[in-house]
């Protein structure tokens, strides 16, 4: 089994995500083989909380290219989008943000 740590990688700090955790949801990067399953467990432990639902995407890479150099491409990553069960406490590393 993975480490909670080695699951979330870190949290998405943008306008729209920091919008969502007024109902709360919040969202972070994942490793790219984690599951739902293991999203869940991760987030329930790190911050003892109560999970209700998870959704993934995979980021595709976006494509650089430095002068005349032929074009390469960004690692491609994955987002979670996590909610919270209503009666669970929100996650207090996003409260001074928005």
């Amino acid at each position: 089994m993975k480490n909670a740590y080695d699951v979330i990688v870190k949290p998405i700090i943008t306008e729209q995500s920091m919008e969502a955790t007024e109902e709360k949801k919040y969202v972070f990067q994942v490793a790219i083989d984690a599951t739902k399953i293991d999203i869940k467990r991760a987030v329930e432990e790190i911050f003892g909380v109560k999970v209700e639902k998870v959704n993934t995407i995979r980021m595709e890479g976006k494509m650089k290219r430095q002068g005349a150099a032929p074009a390469g491409r960004r690692a491609s990553w994955k987002k979670a989008m996590v909610k919270l069960t209503a009666d669970s406490k929100t996650i207090e590393f996003f409260e001074g943000m928005v």
